[in-house]
């Protein structure tokens, strides 16, 4: 058993019960998913959040690499072959089961009369009464149970036109770059792989759930600009100042270090559409007006058009309970 974290995974029954002891090896170190994907970086791997979460949150075993990464991040290095034996032990194959011994009735006929004895009616038999037994029980197309009607996404349809609010909507919305309206702010991956963390991204606006962004007033026209996950709670966006994600938007748990935007109108009157700036860094926008899905959001000096003006637009509060 872990001395520290009291957890013991060759105790395990089952890959649900071996992702349980996960999780609570997790809690037991107090480390968010951000901060286990920065010590993972500091002991020179890769352990991205979102990939990890999915782990947590999955009903199937961890791979043996990424295991050994989250055990090492978790502070248990010292455990790190027991956890790999644990998982070792309950992906291995279940050994063949022994064909059971012939019954004495079995050897008195001679073989070839049992080899004459007719299955194919008894086969028949049985599949005719499965059959009947399921028509019986299958209702009529009439008494079919109507369809459920489908859970609605955070983010309204692509192609759903929305009218521009006369003022800023803040709380829930939806930032959208004019260059790209199809396609949503929310998180991704740096696409050269200079920077691991997830950093904002433009995407699909129907892919970017169930992640989803709200607008917290700070007086006057600044704003935080959060994110709030399901499995990564919440995060306040912030410019980056130096190194290898310089210039890049990382959402931070702590909403403290999050960057103070001035959400500024751009454009004509009640177009809805604004500029995101932070004082002494410039405006975000659109790394090169790209239109591509993935391409990252970045700050530059302000120009105030192309990919540095966004739609901002109010959507539906999400259903999940944002920790």
């Amino acid at each position: 058993m872990d001395s520290r974290h009291g957890v013991a995974p060759e105790q395990a029954e089952n890959a649900a019960g071996f992702l349980a002891l996960m999780r609570e090896l997790k809690d037991g170190a107090g480390l968010t998913y951000r901060q286990l994907e920065e010590r993972a970086a500091e002991q020179g791997s890769v352990l991205a959040r979102s990939t990890l979460a999915d782990v947590l949150n999955g009903r199937t075993l961890p791979r043996p690499e990424l295991l050994s990464v989250f055990v090492r991040a978790c502070g248990a290095a010292d455990r790190e072959a027991d956890w790999l034996r644990a998982r070792d032990a309950l992906a291995a194959p279940p050994s063949p089961l022994l064909p059971a011994p012939p019954s004495p009735a079995d050897e008195r006929p001679p073989a070839a009369l049992r080899r004459r004895i007719p299955r194919l009616p008894l086969v028949a038999s049985f599949t005719l009464a499965a059959a009947v037994l399921v028509w019986a029980l299958t209702p009529s197309l009439s008494e079919q149970p109507a369809a459920a009607p489908q859970h609605q996404s955070v983010a309204a349809p692509q192609h759903q036109s929305v009218a521009a609010p006369a003022v800023l909507p803040t709380g829930w919305v939806r930032i959208r770059p004019v260059t790209a309206p199809e396609l949503c702010l929310t998180d991704g991956r740096v696409r050269d792989q200079r920077y691991t963390p997830l950093v904002a991204v433009q995407r699909p606006c129907g892919e970017a759930g169930p992640q989803a962004t709200l607008l917290e007033p700070l007086g006057g026209d600044e704003y935080h600009i959060q994110w709030h996950h399901p499995d990564y709670g919440k995060g306040c966006l912030k410019a980056l100042t130096d190194g290898p994600g310089l210039g890049l938007l990382e959402p931070m748990d702590d909403c403290i270090q999050g960057s103070h935007f001035h959400v500024e109108p751009s454009g004509p009157a009640g177009s809805g559409t604004y500029v995101l700036r932070v004082d002494g860094q410039g405006c975000a926008g659109i790394a090169g007006d790209g239109t591509g899905a993935g391409t990252e959001t970045v700050m530059a000096h302000c120009v105030g058009r192309g990919g540095q003006v966004f739609f901002v637009e109010p959507v539906t509060r999400p259903t999940f309970s944002a920790p």
